[in-house]
């Protein structure tokens, strides 16, 4: 029973990028495990497990609300208040949505979210431990081992802040967090604490980091490089209090990457080669993805039962806080007037259409994961969490991007992170970024006095502290790995 565990899934790993569009490495048990026949001996099979693993950022895994990351932000965001359910549609997200989900040990997304980053973490382990062993130039593997080793400090700072306790730059930080999982074993593994679980990750994106520098250049975003290895970074250090090296990372982030104007930021976000995309899944316009890609739920158009019937909103409250001269405001309709419904679709007030598949019979469209505009976000937060001055002109150089009558904001310390927060909850909307961000600075969950309806959403409040911040490990984990503790 040893070999049953999520955390040691891998022996698709050469499939995952050896297979074309078929979805067969998708269709296995939680008893695989990495053989020695699976060990990368080559560099072409190296690639095509770091492919692989692109891939499986956004194809669908065992329902159609799990399609890689697209579906976990949204996940993500239906938990948080930002984003508002206008009906009870056809159910998907709904459970997220009310907070019964992730507190479900036996629930299919709970097992998704878990398996989702130690399958990318059982993959990119294999690259990382065999690459001194292939024959190739030192260009070719320093790319790959910084792609993997970002990929698997990713996934760990995922699923630590999910599962494990939050971080408190003011405590020891010996709450459990999750397994570390830096080779392959069909050994059950312990959860480390928290503060273990960061010190990893931060090891690998500086190792990440130093191999890009002397890696080749990527050729497509859905690749990761050093940006957004350096973005990954900005955001541990953001969640970690580290105000200084989130500010140095995040500005390292987003060079040579530029803010996009109005034309591109209302055209649907459904484009990688947006200028300030730093990381995104590119997904064929040819190759359909039917209900379940990110676009079947989130979108204003795609002729979906969910979106005609449950087309996503955007806090009143939040709504409220733009200028009429903030073009940003063109994404939502108060009245649900001037929103591409698709053919008998509900129009409701303030519902979007920040994100638009490519038409209302396709619901293709890529997903993007990292933005310049984040990185000017965490930037602006983190230089004022430590009084610089220099803060409201980073806030300013984003925000009058978007709205020209923006003027540079007089508040400091703490009324200008505030100020900072609504920012980012605005320009990040629907991006997969509220439910963390509430847990990360420790505040409450509040749905009152805004366009939630409690007989939809049902929990109007949660307080900073409470056992429903941390996802229960699944039961199957549970059940196969006797040193899993199951969180409160």
């Amino acid at each position: 029973m040893k070999r049953n565990n999520y955390i040691a899934l891998g022996a698709a790993t050469l499939l995952l990028g050896l297979s074309s569009c078929s979805k067969d490495y998708l269709n296995t048990t939680p008893t695989e495990y990495v053989n020695e026949q699976d060990v990368i001996t080559d560099i072409t099979k190296a690639k095509s497990v770091i492919n692989g693993v692109h891939r499986i950022m956004y194809n669908q895994w065992e329902a159609q609300d799990q399609a890689g990351q697209g579906s976990i932000n949204i996940n993500m965001d239906v938990m948080g208040d930002d984003l508002v359910h206008t009906a009870q549609g056809n159910g998907w997200f709904n459970a997220s949505y009310q907070w019964t989900m992730h507190r479900n040990q036996t629930a299919g997304t709970v097992k998704f979210l878990y398996r989702f980053y130690y399958r990318i973490i059982a993959n990119v382990n294999n690259v990382v431990n065999n690459l001194d062993n292939i024959v190739a130039s030192e260009e070719e593997k320093e790319f790959l081992r910084g792609q993997a080793l970002t990929y698997r400090a990713w996934s760990h700072f995922m699923l630590v802040q999910l599962f494990g306790e939050r971080f408190d730059a003011g405590s020891a930080n010996d709450g459990l967090g999750v397994p570390i999982v830096l080779s392959q074993s069909v050994e059950p593994i312990g959860r480390s604490t928290v503060a273990e679980v960061y010190t990893q990750i931060n090891a690998d994106l500086d190792a990440a980091i130093a191999a890009f520098e002397k890696g080749e250049e990527r050729s497509v975003k859905s690749e990761l490089n050093k940006n957004v290895a350096h973005g990954v970074k900005a955001r541990v250090a953001l969640t970690m209090q580290d105000w200084a090296t989130a500010a140095e990372h995040a500005a390292l982030a987003r060079e040579g990457y530029d803010l996009m104007g109005e034309s591109q930021y209302t055209a649907g976000f459904n484009d990688i080669s947006n200028p300030e995309w730093i990381w995104g899944s590119h997904q064929v316009v040819d190759q359909t993805t039917y209900f379940y890609s990110f676009f079947a739920y989130m979108s204003a158009n795609f002729n979906s039962t969910n979106i005609r019937s449950n087309p996503k909103a955007i806090n009143s409250w939040l709504y409220d806080q733009m200028n009429d001269t903030d073009y940003r405001k063109q994404l939502w309709s108060p009245t649900g007037e001037g929103i591409p419904i698709p053919p008998n679709g509900s129009a409701f007030p303030y519902i979007n259409k920040k994100f638009l598949s490519i038409s209302s019979s396709s619901s293709v469209g890529d997903v993007v994961y990292m933005r310049a505009s984040e990185m000017y976000l965490i930037e602006a937060e983190a230089k004022a969490r430590l009084g610089q001055a220099d803060a409201a002109d980073v806030l300013l150089a984003l925000v009058s991007e978007r709205d020209p009558a923006y003027t540079r904001p007089a508040a400091t310390g703490q009324a200008l992170v505030e100020e900072i927060w609504v920012q980012r909850r605005i320009e990040l909307w629907g991006e997969g970024f509220r439910f963390l961000d509430l847990k990360r600075t420790n505040s409450k969950l509040d749905r009152r006095n805004t366009n939630h309806q409690q007989a939809l959403c049902e929990v109007m409040e949660v307080e900073p502290g409470d056992n429903r911040w941390q996802v229960l490990f699944p039961q199957d984990e549970i059940n196969a790995n006797d040193k899993i503790v199951q969180n409160p």
